[in-house]
């Protein structure tokens, strides 16, 4: 069981958390094997993995019990899943005291068709927060211009945050600064700093897949060649620009009141190119105060054969820089893509949570 890879990602400070919930995985002892034999620390959700998990029959009892009793199809969304929520929570409640806070967590979205609009953002946070009722809860908030003033808000109110669909380093600045006014604001009012929890969601493998395309558009050999090397060099710049930010007297102010990191988390970690490595997006980005979520089928592959060594984000930073400026003179903007990339990522999230919720109201409809 040492020689597990996954359980080895702790060893190097970096957390495994997986991401997917259902209700089979919660009843059926998948979780709590994951938990116990590979060291899993945390679970994230979102529209799509509920789409995917209410696309059975696992629900339907429930769906038919909740319809009866008159709640419609929206309300029977989220009566599932804080149900669902609320489970993973307690099943990971001894990983979050053991670890004093810095793991155990499991996350839920605000409801994607709020991106844009902070203020019922906010009221959604306070909602969720409260509902759930689990101080190991994560609410996942879109790191769009509106989210950052509603992840600010929320993380001064006290409310553990995971900040999603992050692919620019600049929007990353902006995150880890609304943190870190947080704390501040926190600790001018006399507030505890300790549990305070946020974790910076920044997807990888849509980088390549979006500037691999426009590389290809190019179509010269040395833009053929910079083929895969976008998505772990952004990573890696960001991991420098953390370091970066959690450092100096400012931080240290915080951390003297006992404020943690907020730990940025690689998301969007399975190969979508079938030709890359089934561990592009895991191995290269080991680090300190890392989080990687990783969807079953790159559990799968790491467990099997993960290659885990400390420090790897540390590694090639000036070859990444290199790498990234290099596509930048072919034509092929990063920060371009990065803004794509978040509206198409608003879109598909917002695209599951309709289609989940029409779904749902078929079958509110069909034992009505």
């Amino acid at each position: 069981m040492s020689e597990n890879p996954l359980r080895r990602l702790h060893e190097f400070g970096q957390s495994f958390w997986w991401d997917s919930l259902g209700r089979a995985f919660l009843r059926d002892g998948t979780i709590a094997r994951l938990r116990d034999e590979d060291d899993m620390r945390g679970i994230t959700s979102n529209p799509s993995i509920f789409q995917a998990a209410l696309s059975g029959d696992d629900y339907d009892d429930e769906i038919a019990r909740l319809a009866k009793k008159g709640f419609d199809h929206e309300e029977i969304f989220w009566e599932l899943a804080v149900q669902d929520i609320r489970e993973a929570c307690d099943l990971l409640a001894g990983v979050y005291e053991r670890s004093g806070g810095a793991d155990g967590f499991v996350s839920l979205e605000v409801d994607p068709r709020l991106a844009y609009d902070m203020e019922t953002t906010v009221k959604e946070v306070d909602r969720l927060w409260e509902w759930v009722d689990r101080p190991n809860l994560m609410v996942k908030v879109p790191a769009t211009a509106e989210g950052m003033e509603a992840i600010r808000r929320s993380l001064e109110k006290g409310r553990n945050i995971n900040v999603t669909l992050l692919f620019g380093r600049g929007a990353y600045r902006q995150v880890m600064e609304a943190y870190l006014q947080a704390l501040e604001a926190r600790l001018e009012q006399g507030l505890p700093l300790e549990r305070v929890a946020s974790v910076a969601s920044f997807f990888v493998s849509r980088l390549d897949t979006l500037v691999d395309s426009r590389l290809e558009e190019v179509g010269s050999e040395r833009a053929l060649a910079l083929r895969g090397k976008a998505a772990v060099a952004n990573a890696k710049l960001a991991y420098q620009d953390f370091l970066e930010v959690f450092d100096g007297p400012r931080w240290e102010a915080l951390k003297a009141a006992g404020a943690r990191v907020q730990r940025p988390l690689w998301a969007s970690t399975s190969t979508k190119n079938p030709a890359y490595p089934d561990t592009l997006y895991v191995d290269p980005l080991i680090g300190r105060d890392t989080v990687n979520t990783l969807p079953t089928v790159t559990v799968e592959a790491y467990r099997d054969h993960g290659d885990p060594a400390p420090d790897r984000v540390l590694q090639d930073v000036e070859a990444s820089s290199r790498d990234l400026h290099g596509i930048e003179e072919l034509g092929v903007s990063i920060l371009d893509a990065t803004d794509q990339l978040l509206r198409e990522g608003v879109e598909k999230f917002e695209k599951s949570f309709d289609e989940l919720l029409a779904a749902l109201k078929k079958k509110v409809e069909a034992v009505r």
